[in-house]
């Protein structure tokens, strides 16, 4: 039993947390302006920063003074189930470090045919320069989230062809958009999973989604973001190396949340 001063206080702290993060985003929303990265965790998963902001201890915290949590329904049971089978296979394998983010150049090929998702920030290499990096280099991506973003032109050079139900196949822990992902099944086991899990995860998918706006082929230095020049040697290692260290560092926080889902799904 967690004393109700204590568990306040955690929550307290959890809304002011929280608070830092979204506060641009809600500012630029009621202008009607957006942030490719600031933004973005907010506008591709649907978790509203009001969700984001409400607290929880999870299934194994009793808290003095408050209402339990509500019986966990049988859909969220089958979503956990779900959950820690992906996250036990992502477990089991060796991330995957040569795809170097050409995804979001491949979301963008032949973009005088099928435009831009950034529209407000210029193609680095233009147009050209970036359908010969899309053309020349082997674009491996294992995401289906993200290759179903793929321009048409695009599709046929992934080496891989992944669909949702090849998820289990394919989701690999070097993929940054894997990583990101870890948020949004947290969040879809609240309430019943800890608020300090779910923000955990939104905190490096905040910062993974940085990495993946460098490495792309926008030119967003406007927003003070050094690209990273996947289409050189060296920014192939410079990704590589970023792309590794988020995947080790991604290693405890899916395994807090296999065990947070193990318990929702008993």
């Amino acid at each position: 039993m967690v004393p109700e001063a204590v568990w306040r206080a955690q929550r307290e702290a959890h809304e002011q947390r929280v608070d830092a993060w979204t506060a641009g985003h809600l500012a630029r929303r009621s202008r009607g302006e957006t942030h490719p990265v600031e933004d973005f965790l907010f506008t591709y998963y649907p978790h509203r920063p009001a969700h984001l902001r409400r607290w929880s201890g999870g299934l194994e915290v009793a808290l003095e003074g408050a209402p339990p949590l509500p019986p966990v329904p049988d859909r969220a049971r089958r979503t956990a189930a779900a959950t820690v089978e992906l996250l036990d296979r992502m477990a089991a394998r060796r991330p995957h470090l040569g795809c170097f983010g050409l995804h979001e150049w491949a979301m963008v090929h032949r973009s005088d045919q099928h435009g831009v998702r950034h529209g407000d920030h210029p193609l680095r290499l233009g147009a050209a320069g970036t359908d010969a990096v899309v053309e020349a280099m082997p674009v491996r991506c294992s995401h289906f989230d993200a290759f179903r973003f793929f321009a048409p032109s695009a599709v046929p050079l992934n080496q891989l062809q992944p669909t949702a139900d090849s998820r289990l196949e394919l989701e690999q822990p070097g993929c940054l958009h894997a990583t990101m992902d870890l948020y949004k099944h947290a969040f879809r086991l609240s309430p019943w999973v800890p608020s300090l899990l779910v923000a955990d995860c939104f905190a490096l998918a905040r910062r993974v989604r940085v990495l993946d706006m460098r490495a792309s082929p926008y030119d967003f230095t406007s927003l003070g973001l050094v690209p990273v020049q996947v289409e050189t040697p060296q920014g192939r290692a410079e990704y590589a190396a970023a792309q590794a260290a988020f995947a080790t560092e991604a290693v405890p926080l899916r395994a807090r949340l296999r065990d947070a889902a193990a318990l929702v799904s008993a």
